[in-house]
C-alpha cells in the first residue's frame, strides 16, 4: 500500500480508501449492500491489516446505520485511534423536518454531533459536504465548518460533488476571510466515466485538492459481470440500482480494450479498472466497497498492479472524452504558447 498527502495538508492516506455505502443495508440503501456488524468489523478489519488507513461513511447511508457499524467495528478491533482517518458526510434529508436537510448551519451542527454519537468518536477527521444545497448561501456553510475545525469537532474539511465554479467560490470565500479550506473532492470518476477531467480535474490540480474517486467501478459495470449486450447477473447492483448514469455505447469500447488487457495479463476486469484509476496523477486515494470478502480482497490487491504503458494508453485512447467546447478552442489556442515555453526552458537549461 502507497500512501499520499490528502491535498495540501500534512496528513498522508492510503491509496485506496474503505468504502461503506455497503454496511448495513436500511431503506433505498439496501439495493447496494446489506452487510451487518459482524460483516463490517470483518471488512474493516481486512482494510486495515493490508494498509487501509482511511475509512469513508456518510450519515445518510442506511439511514445512519452505516457510521454505527464504522464505529462498532473500530471500538471492537481497537486499533489506535490516531492511525484511521474517518470521513462522514453531511448534506442529506435525515428527518421530515423542512430543516432536517442541506448546509444550513442548523442542519450542520445538528449533523456533526449525530454522526459523532453513532461513530463514538470525539472528532471526525475529514468531513465532507455531500453535494451543493443551492438555498443556503455557500458563506454560511463554510463558516459553519469553519467553527467545526476551531471547536475541534472536525480535523479537515472536503466536498462531494460540486461543479467546478461552485468549488472554487467556496475556496474563494475562505481564503478571503481565512477560514477552514476544502481539502478534498470526492467526485464520481472511472475508467467509465471521465467527465470530471474537463473542469474539476484542472481545479483541483491549480488549488492543491486531494481528487477521492467514488464508484470507480461504475456502480458495478465494471465489476468483470457485465457485458452491455446482456442484462446482467441477478442480484447485481446495476440490475436493481442503475447509477450512475454511464454512456452505454462508449462503455463498449471501454470494456473491450479492458478485455483485451485481462486477456494479455490475467488480470479480472475490475483490479484494472481500479489500476487504471491509479495510474492517473490527480487522483489521491479510490474508494472502494464491496459486497462480499472475496471483492474486497480482489480490491485491495489493485495496488499491486502495474500496468504497462502500452496497456495505459491502450484504456486511455478506449476511454477518452469526445472533444467538448470550449475545451477544444482552449487547447487550440494554447498550441502557439508551448513552444515559446518549451524554447525558453531549453534557453534557460543552456545558459
Amino acid at each position: 500500500m502507497r500512501y499520499r498527502l490528502l491535498g495540501k495538508t500534512g496528513l498522508y492516506v492510503s491509496e485506496l480508501t474503505m468504502g461503506t455505502m455497503t454496511f448495513g443495508g436500511k431503506g433505498l440503501w439496501e439495493a447496494i449492500g446489506k452487510l451487518n456488524s459482524s460483516q463490517t468489523e470483518t471488512f474493516i478489519g481486512t482494510a486495515l491489516d493490508a494498509g487501509v488507513n482511511m475509512i469513508d461513511t456518510a450519515n445518510v447511508y442506511s439511514e445512519g446505520e452505516s457510521e454505527k457499524y464504522v464505529g462498532a467495528a473500530l471500538a471492537s478491533l481497537n486499533r489506535p485511534r490516531d492511525q484511521i482517518i474517518v470521513a462522514t458526510k453531511v448534506r442529506g434529508r435525515t428527518g421530515p423536518d423542512p430543516n432536517e436537510t442541506g448546509l444550513s448551519r442548523k442542519h450542520i451542527m445538528a449533523s456533526v454531533d449525530a454522526s459523532l454519537k453513532r461513530l463514538g468518536l470525539d472528532y471526525i477527521d475529514l468531513y465532507q459536504i455531500h453535494g451543493a444545497d443551492l438555498v443556503t448561501p455557500i458563506e454560511e456553510t463554510i463558516r459553519a465548518l469553519d467553527d467545526l475545525v476551531r471547536a475541534g469537532k472536525v480535523r479537515y474539511i472536503g466536498y462531494c460533488n460540486l461543479t467546478a465554479w461552485q468549488a472554487m467560490k467556496a475556496i474563494a470565500y475562505s481564503d478571503a476571510h481565512n477560514l477552514a479550506r476544502f481539502v478534498s473532492a470526492q467526485m464520481y470518476y472511472s475508467i467509465a466515466g471521465r467527465d470530471i477531467e474537463r473542469e474539476v480535474v484542472p481545479l483541483a490540480q491549480d488549488q492543491g485538492l486531494a481528487l477521492l474517486p467514488w464508484s470507480p467501478l461504475a456502480g458495478g459495470l465494471l465489476s468483470g459481470k457485465f457485458d452491455l449486450e446482456s442484462p446482467g447477473p441477478e442480484g447485481a447492483r446495476r440490475t436493481t440500482f442503475d447509477f450512475p448514469p454511464v454512456d452505454r455505447e462508449r462503455a463498449k469500447n471501454v470494456l473491450k480494450a479492458m478485455h483485451g488487457v485481462k486477456l494479455a495479463t490475467g488480470i479480472p476486469i475490475s483490479r484494472i479498472a481500479l489500476a487504471w484509476l491509479l495510474t492517473r496523477p490527480f487522483v489521491t486515494s479510490v474508494i472502494i466497497g464491496a459486497k462480499t470478502r472475496e471483492q474486497l480482497i480482489d480490491n485491495l490487491a489493485a495496488t499491486d498492479v502495474k500496468l504497462t504503458p502500452e496497456q495505459v494508453a491502450q484504456l486511455d485512447a478506449a476511454s477518452a472524452l469526445p472533444s467538448e467546447y470550449p475545451g477544444w478552442m482552449v487547447e487550440r489556442q494554447d498550441r502557439d504558447r508551448r513552444p515559446v515555453a518549451a524554447e525558453k526552458a531549453e534557453v534557460k537549461k543552456a545558459a
